[in-house]
């Protein structure tokens, strides 16, 4: 009998009937799916009791079969492209971890910027206005879509060279993490590296990346979600060195796994790493409030080679970033820990001093990086204590203001995972620390006076460029903000998670804040990154 036969209806469905284009995955795939297809259709024409006989004639029914086709065929579709292929609208047969190009590339931006790390060149998610002085964004024009780009697991976003290369880090099926470099014009992946992973998400998040890659000069530094500290070429992505940092420093398995992204000082790439002696290694993952440190919450290594130059700090890793700070005429590195934010001199790898900001409760994390304003330091956490503004020297800190612990209606900004932004003395962002009790703010950097909020109860990260903030909610929708200390004023928005022709639907979550460079935008939802336009004056 012909196999074919025993498809009954659903032996129309193309990919049953195409050559596998000489891949052997897709020829073990089609066969699966000619399996699947064949049980469903025994199992629904089969004659057997009376009800099955009934659901035989129902499913069997011209209308419920187009349905079962069409629910079949979605299956068979993500069955395909976990063996590596995708369709696109114009019948191409791709790569499922190519691009598709949506939009004229004449479209794109030709100014000579970069986003070389998390949150951009100044560490803030603001992008300088020296960066691109000549450009002018139309922001009541809809942007246009250049691209989009297929994301396995992972929460991140990607970073951008001065070449117009776009570097995105996550994980295919949660067994490898990936490095890809994309042309920013064309959408075009220009080449792909993955190395071993082996962890899984104790409360069933994504396994894969949660920070951004880190470019310095030909090189690209990551720090994935087990601690594998890694740097390789930008021109090809080849294996410059490794380092497991959790094997290594004997790190105890955090909530979510390793959160933070590398900063590059000079010769140094310093990384958030808080091991624990070990005695401490038997403990169950997540049972921090048993473990102790070992001094190494904060590692550097020679960014030639991976070698250890020093390490320092007795804390345990949060899901923050370290990030410079001049102070005094000296540059020092902040680190905002699980305990306290920890100010460290790079040149002899030493605390110089510490503060203590931690909620008691053992499941809270410190995420945001810290915002700094010459010598006065933000930082801020949604559990119970909210915000605290520290006047700092080289030797010490100071609180200038700070939130009463556990007053969640008299605190002026609680932060969860997403930074808030510094513009003309005044943050503006999410505060809260889930939907039904998060909203957008403005409170006065150096009294803690709340402006303002909105009456959203979602989640949100915020970028800057143009005088103008990107606020972009985490089920997809993109509102651009003019600054204003006295009232939310919204110039226009775009939504991706109710698109319809104009743009890809974005799918929740879209935790990462926008990347803007000259008038290219980088949103990322769940699934896909999209590349768009910004129209010019």
């Amino acid at each position: 009998m012909n196999k074919n036969s025993q498809l009954g209806p659903f032996s129309s469905v193309p990919f049953l009937n195409k050559p596998c284009w000489g891949d052997p995955d897709a020829s073990i795939c089609q066969s699966l799916c000619k399996s699947f297809f064949q049980a469903i259709y025994r199992a629904f024409s089969t004659p057997g009791t009376t009800s099955q006989r009934a659901l035989s004639q129902r499913a069997l029914s011209q209308r419920a079969l187009s349905q079962r086709a069409l629910s079949c065929w979605l299956v068979s579709a993500a069955m395909i492209s976990t063996c590596g292929l995708a369709r696109v609208s114009n019948g191409q047969e791709i790569d499922s971890g190519s691009v598709v190009a949506n939009a004229d590339t004449s479209d794109a931006s030709h100014v000579r910027d970069s986003w070389p790390r998390f949150l951009g060149k100044t560490y803030d998610g603001v992008v300088p206005a020296s960066s691109q002085p000549d450009l002018k964004i139309d922001w009541t024009a809809q942007p246009k879509l250049l691209w989009q780009l297929a994301v396995d697991d992972g929460y991140g976003i990607g970073s951008v060279d001065a070449d117009g290369n776009y570097y995105h880090f996550d994980s295919p099926q949660g067994t490898a993490e990936r490095l890809r470099c994309i042309d920013m014009k064309t959408g075009a992946v220009r080449w792909t590296q993955t190395q071993e992973l082996a962890y899984r998400d104790m409360y069933g998040y994504e396994t894969g990346p949660r920070g951004s890659a880190t470019l310095v000069d030909d090189k690209v530094v990551t720090m994935g979600v087990g601690g594998q500290l890694t740097c390789r070429s930008r021109a090809d992505g080849a294996l410059i060195w490794s380092v497991d940092t959790s094997e290594k420093y004997g790190v105890v398995t955090n909530f979510f796994g390793v959160g933070g992204s590398p900063l590059v000082l000079g010769d140094l790439v310093i990384v958030m790493v808080g091991g624990s002696p070990a005695e401490d290694q038997k403990i169950a993952p997540g049972r921090l409030d048993r473990v102790s440190p070992n001094g190494s919450a904060m590692v550097a290594f020679r960014i030639k080679d991976g070698t250890e130059v020093w390490k320092c700090g007795d804390d345990l890793a949060s899901y923050s970033s370290p990030r410079p700070i001049k102070v005094g005429g000296q540059t020092l590195v902040l680190l905002f820990a699980r305990d306290h934010l920890l100010a460290v001199d790079p040149a002899q790898g030493n605390v110089r001093w510490k503060h203590f900001h931690r909620a008691e409760i053992n499941e809270s994390v410190n995420a945001m990086v810290p915002i700094v304003d010459r010598d006065l330091v933000f930082i801020s956490e949604c559990y119970e204590l909210g915000s605290v503004l520290l006047k700092v020297t080289g030797q010490s800190a100071k609180v200038q203001w700070e939130d009463p612990a556990n007053n969640r209606r008299k605190q002026a900004m609680r932060v969860h995972w997403s930074n808030p932004i510094l513009v003309d003395g005044h943050l503006y962002g999410c505060s809260g620390r889930n939907a039904p009790d998060s909203d957008f703010r403005c409170v006065e950097f150096e009294t803690g006076k709340v402006k303002w909020q909105d009456s959203r109860r979602i989640r949100s990260s915020v970028t800057a460029v143009d005088n103008h903030l990107l606020v972009l909610e985490e089920r997809g929708l993109v509102q651009v903000v003019r600054p204003n200390r006295d009232k939310l004023d919204v110039v226009t928005e775009w939504d991706f998670h109710d698109a319809q022709d104009e743009w890809p639907r974005l799918n929740y979550p879209c935790w990462a804040a926008p990347v803007v460079v000259g008038n290219q935008l980088l949103i990322r939802g769940n699934t896909k990154v999209l590349c768009l336009a910004l129209q010019t004056l």
